[in-house]
């Protein structure tokens, strides 16, 4: 049992260093393309926080890439493209929220040990409204879908 418990703490080091030299390697790699006016995007947050509103007239995707760093992408100024968007995931113990306007419908396929949940209410959601459809990866993080931003005060249920 002791032998399985080293090893065991051995893979969780090694699985935690090559997670972070993998985030050192992505923040050299990846080209961010954070203008707010973008209809499709590229957000990293290596190591640090991630702000970002988006203002898009026809917004159709992008990826958002969180290794060890995460926070908020916010596109409740923007308008989704008539064909709708996807938009790509990859989360390494960080993550945060994305928020959207509570009228769009919200499409998830993310996969690991993590993921992405959606808490809005489901009666505010219009189903025949173009879509965003999220894909991709969260290993020991994720995201959250809300309708709030992080600083706004929730409804108080009576």
């Amino acid at each position: 049992m002791r032998t399985l418990l080293k090893l065991f703490g051995i893979a969780w080091l090694l699985a935690f260093v090559g997670a972070a030299v993998g985030a050192l390697i992505a923040r050299g790699r990846v080209r961010v393309e954070d203008d707010a006016e973008a209809n499709e995007i590229s957000l990293l947050a290596s190591f640090g926080p991630l702000e970002f509103a988006s203002t898009a007239t026809a917004f159709r995707g992008g990826a958002v890439e969180c290794w060890y760093g995460g926070g908020v992408v916010d596109f409740r100024s923007a308008t989704l493209d008539p064909g709708g968007a996807r938009l790509q995931v990859r989360v390494v113990f960080g993550g945060g929220q994305i928020i959207v306007p509570p009228s769009w419908p919200v499409t998830m396929h993310v996969v690991g040990l993590g993921g992405i949940g959606d808490g809005r209410r489901k009666d505010a959601v219009d189903l025949t409204a173009p879509a965003l459809t999220i894909e991709g990866v969260c290993v020991f993080g994720g995201f959250g879908i809300t309708s709030e931003g992080p600083n706004e005060a929730l409804p108080v249920l009576a």
